[in-house]
C-alpha cells in the first residue's frame, strides 16, 4: 500500500466526519461558480446597462472566497481535534511529524479537489436552470442563454485549488509548532469543572436588554446612529451568554436537588456544563453568522417588498402629469398620454386637480390650496379617506411619511388678502403624488380668495396594476416627456421595474451569501457534534451497564442534540427578529410578514437538518452499545 493509498483510505474511513465538510465546501464552490457564470455571461459583461450587476456579482464571489478560507480553516481545526487519538497512535507506530503533515496535506487536497470538481460539475449540470432563475431574480428584460462557462470553470478551479493548498500549508505550520502534541495529550488531562462569574452573567442581561430596548424604541435616523453601539453590545452579550450565563444557570439547576435527581436529569446536567463551555465559541460563531444571514436576507426581502408596496400604495396611479405654471405644452402632452394609452389598450380613468398657490402675509411662505370637491373626487375614485370641512376650517394633507400635516395643525396662517387659513385635521392621502403639506379648503372659501399667484394642473390616470403594455408605454412616454422645470411625468410600473432591475442583483447576491453562511453555520454544529462522538460512545457504553434503557438513552441524546442545534439558532432568531423589527421602525413600514417568512423558513430548514443528523448520530451510539 502506497502512502497516497493510505491517505485515501483515511479519508474513506472518516467519511462520517468529512461528509458535512465535503458537502459544505462543494456548495460554497458551486455558489462561487454560479456567481462567475453570471459575471462572465455575455449579456452582463458586454452590456454597459448591466455592468453594475456584473461588477456586484464579481465582488460577491470574492467575498464568498474569503469566507471559504476561514470556513475551511475552522473545519480542519475541528478534524485535528477529533482525530487526536488516531494521530497519536500513528506517531507511536513510527510515523514522523513530516509524514503526518504530508498525510494531512494529501487528505485535505483530496477532499478539496473532489469538492471543487463536484461543485463545478453540479454548476454546469444545473447552469441552464440557474441562469433562468437568475434572469427572474435579477429582473432582466433580456434572456440569459446557456453558454459554456470556460472562464468561470478555470477561475473556480484555480481559486479553490489554491485555497486548499494554502490551508493545507497553514495546517503544516500549526503541526510544526508543536500544537499537535497538545491535542494528542488533551484527552488525558482531567477537565476542571467550568465556573461562571455572576457579575459577567448579569452583564449579559444588561447588554442584551439594553440593546433590545434601544433597538425597539429607535425610529428613523436614530437606528443608523445606534447601529454601531448596539452591534458591539449584542456581540459581547452573545459571547458572554454562552461562556458565562449558560454555565451559571446550569450550575444553579444542578444545585436544585429535586430537579437534579429527577429521572435522567443527573446524566444530562452533569455533562452539560462541560459541553456548554467546550462549545461556547462554536455556539457564539453560529449565532452571529446565523444572525447575519437572517438579517441580511430578511432586510433585502423586506426592503424590496417595502419599495414595491409603498410605491403602489403611495402612488396608486398608472401615470401622473404635473403641469406647472407656464407649461405651454400642457394640452399637447396630456393628449399624447391619452393617445398612447388608447393605442396600448390600457384602461384608466383620467382625473384632474388644480393646485392654487397663495402668498402668506408674513414670512414669505407659499401655501398650496386645493378645492374640497376636487380632492374628494380623487379620494372617492381611489377608495381613500375624503375630507369633510366645517365652515372656513381646512385640512392639512400629507402624501407619505413626512407628517408635515401634523405640524400644520392649529397653526393659523394669514394670506395677503387678509383671510386666515387654519387646519383642524391632518390627513395622509396619496391623492397628489409626492406633494405633502398642502391645504384642502372648501369650495366657498376658495371662491372668496383673489386670483392665485401661481397655478398648477395635476393629471392622474388611475387603473388596475399589471395591465399588458403598461411598462413599455411608460418607458416610451418617459423618454418623450423627460422631467423639466415646466412639467413632471411619472409612470408607476416603469419606475417600479427600474427599481427592481437595480435591486435584483442585491437580492440575488444577498440570498446566496445568506444561504452560504447558514449552511456553514450548520456544518459547524455538525463538526462539534461528531467531534465528541467517540467520547459519547464510551460514556454511554459505561452507563448502559448500570441499567440505562434504550428509551432513556434516546431521551438524553435528543436533549443533547436539541441543545446543540437550537441554542445558537434560537438566539440568532431573536437577534434577527429584533433587527428586522428595528428596520421596520426605521422606514415606518411593517415587515412582519417578511420577517415571519424568512425566520420561519430558516427554522424549518434547521428542524429538518436536526432530524437527519439525529437519526445518524443516534444510530452510531446505539451500534456502539450493541457491539
Amino acid at each position: 500500500m502506497t502512502f497516497r493509498q493510505f491517505a485515501f483510505r483515511n479519508v474513506s474511513r472518516n467519511k462520517r466526519l468529512y461528509t458535512a465538510y465535503f458537502l459544505s465546501s462543494m456548495f460554497t464552490v458551486m455558489v462561487f461558480f454560479t456567481f462567475s457564470i453570471f459575471a462572465y455571461h455575455p449579456v452582463l459583461s458586454e452590456n454597459s446597462i448591466h455592468s453594475s450587476a456584473s461588477t456586484a456579482l464579481s465582488v460577491s464571489k470574492w467575498l464568498i472566497y474569503v469566507f471559504s478560507f476561514f470556513f475551511v480553516l475552522y473545519s480542519m481545526s475541528a478534524f485535528l481535534q477529533s482525530r487526536k487519538k488516531e494521530f497519536g497512535l500513528m506517531m507511536m507506530q513510527g510515523m514522523t511529524t513530516r509524514q503526518l503533515r504530508l498525510m494531512i496535506f494529501m487528505e485535505n487536497m483530496m477532499i478539496g479537489l473532489a469538492a471543487t470538481l463536484s461543485g463545478i460539475g453540479l454548476g454546469v449540470i444545473f447552469a441552464k436552470g440557474i441562469l433562468l432563475a437568475g434572469e427572474n431574480m435579477l429582473s432582466l428584460n433580456e434572456q440569459l442563454k446557456f453558454y459554456f462557462p470556460f472562464k468561470a470553470i478555470c477561475l473556480t478551479l484555480t481559486a479553490f485549488l489554491l485555497l486548499f493548498v494554502l490551508i493545507s500549508m497553514f495546517i503544516s505550520v500549526v503541526l510544526r509548532s508543536g500544537k499537535l502534541i497538545t491535542l494528542i495529550r488533551a484527552d488525558r488531562q482531567p477537565k476542571r469543572e467550568p465556573k461562571a462569574s455572576p457579575l459577567l452573567s448579569l452583564l449579559v442581561v444588561l447588554l442584551l436588554g439594553t440593546s433590545y430596548f434601544l433597538s425597539l424604541r429607535a425610529s428613523g435616523m436614530e437606528v443608523v446612529v445606534l447601529l454601531a453601539p448596539v452591534v458591539i453590545m449584542v456581540t459581547i452579550g452573545t459571547y458572554l451568554l454562552f461562556t458565562q450565563l449558560s454555565v451559571y444557570l446550569i450550575r444553579k439547576l444542578k444545585g436544585k436537588e429535586h430537579f437534579f435527581w429527577h429521572k435522567t436529569n443527573m446524566l444530562l446536567l452533569s455533562d452539560l456544563t462541560y459541553r456548554m463551555k467546550d462549545n461556547a465559541r462554536s455556539f457564539f460563531l453560529v449565532a452571529i453568522i446565523s444572525t447575519v444571514s437572517f438579517s441580511a436576507i430578511g432586510a433585502l426581502y423586506g426592503f424590496q417588498s417595502m419599495l414595491n408596496g409603498s410605491l403602489t400604495k403611495d402612488n396608486p396611479y398608472l401615470f401622473t402629469y404635473l403641469a406647472k405654471d407656464g407649461d405651454s405644452k400642457e394640452p399637447v402632452h396630456t393628449q399624447l398620454i391619452d393617445q398612447r394609452l388608447s393605442e396600448s389598450g390600457i384602461t384608466a380613468n383620467k382625473m384632474e386637480l388644480k393646485l392654487n398657490y397663495y402668498k402668506a402675509a408674513e414670512g414669505g411662505q407659499t401655501l398650496v390650496l386645493v378645492k374640497q370637491s376636487e380632492f374628494n373626487h380623487l379620494a372617492e375614485l381611489l377608495g381613500t379617506e375624503t375630507v369633510q370641512l366645517k365652515g372656513d376650517n381646512a385640512a392639512a394633507v400629507d402624501f407619505g411619511l413626512s407628517r408635515m400635516g401634523e405640524k400644520m395643525l392649529n397653526q393659523p396662517v394669514q394670506l395677503e388678502s387678509g383671510i386666515v387659513i387654519e387646519a383642524d385635521k391632518a390627513v395622509v392621502s396619496p391623492a397628489v403624488r409626492g406633494l405633502s403639506g398642502y391645504w384642502v379648503v372648501s369650495d366657498e372659501l376658495l371662491a372668496r380668495l383673489a386670483q392665485p399667484v401661481q397655478e398648477s394642473h395635476y393629471y392622474a390616470w388611475h387603473g388596475s396594476i399589471g395591465q399588458q403594455g403598461a411598462i413599455a408605454t411608460g418607458a416610451k412616454l418617459t423618454n418623450i416627456l423627460p422631467n423639466s422645470e415646466n412639467y413632471e411625468f411619472y409612470a408607476l410600473e416603469y419606475q417600479t421595474s427600474r427599481i427592481n432591475e437595480s435591486f435584483g442583483p442585491l437580492m440575488f447576491i444577498g440570498f446566496f451569501i445568506g444561504i452560504v453562511f447558514f449552511v456553514s453555520a450548520g456544518s459547524f454544529l455538525y463538526f462539534r457534534l461528531y467531534s465528541d462522538l467517540d467520547e459519547d460512545k464510551q460514556k454511554f457504553k459505561a452507563i448502559s451497564k448500570l441499567g440505562l434503557s434504550e428509551k432513556e438513552l434516546g431521551k438524553i441524546l435528543n436533549r443533547q442534540i436539541i441543545l446543540l442545534f437550537f441554542a445558537p439558532i434560537v438566539v440568532a432568531l431573536v437577534h434577527g427578529a429584533i433587527a428586522l423589527t428595528t428596520l421596520s421602525h426605521m422606514f415606518q413600514y411593517s415587515l412582519f410578514r417578511e420577517s415571519l417568512l424568512v425566520l420561519g423558513l430558516f427554522f424549518v430548514i434547521q428542524v429538518v437538518y436536526f432530524f437527519i443528523v439525529r437519526m445518524f448520530y443516534t444510530r452510531q451510539i446505539k451500534s456502539a452499545l450493541a457491539g
